[in-house]
C-alpha cells in the first residue's frame, strides 16, 4: 500500500473539502462531515480533513502508479475549485 499526505491552508478547508466531495460523489462512494471526508475511487482513495484554517489530504493506492493518478486527480480538482487562492499542493 502506498500513501502520500498534503496539507493545503486556507480559510476554506471545510467549504474545499465538503465541494469536493460532492462533486465526487455524483461517480463515486464519498462519505463526509463538515470536519472529515473519505472519497473511493477504482484506483485509490483520499481521506480529508478540516481543521480550522488547515486542509489535510492523504491519498493511498495499490500501487505507485495509482497512488500518483488519486493524488493528481485531488490537486487538479482542489486547484479548480480554489483557483482564487492558487494553492500551493506539494505531496509528502
Amino acid at each position: 500500500m502506498f500513501t502520500s499526505t498534503a496539507k493545503i491552508t486556507t480559510e476554506r478547508a471545510s467549504i474545499y473539502m465538503q465541494q469536493l466531495c460532492k462533486h465526487f460523489s455524483h461517480k463515486v462512494q464519498v462519505q463526509f462531515t463538515p470536519q472529515l471526508g473519505h472519497i473511493d475511487f477504482a484506483f485509490g482513495q483520499c481521506d480529508l480533513t478540516a481543521s480550522g484554517a488547515d486542509l489535510g489530504l492523504t491519498v493511498t493506492a495499490e500501487t505507485q502508479a495509482d497512488l500518483t493518478k488519486t493524488a493528481r486527480v485531488m490537486a487538479s480538482h482542489l486547484e479548480r475549485f480554489a483557483f482564487r487562492e492558487n494553492p500551493q499542493i506539494t505531496w509528502a
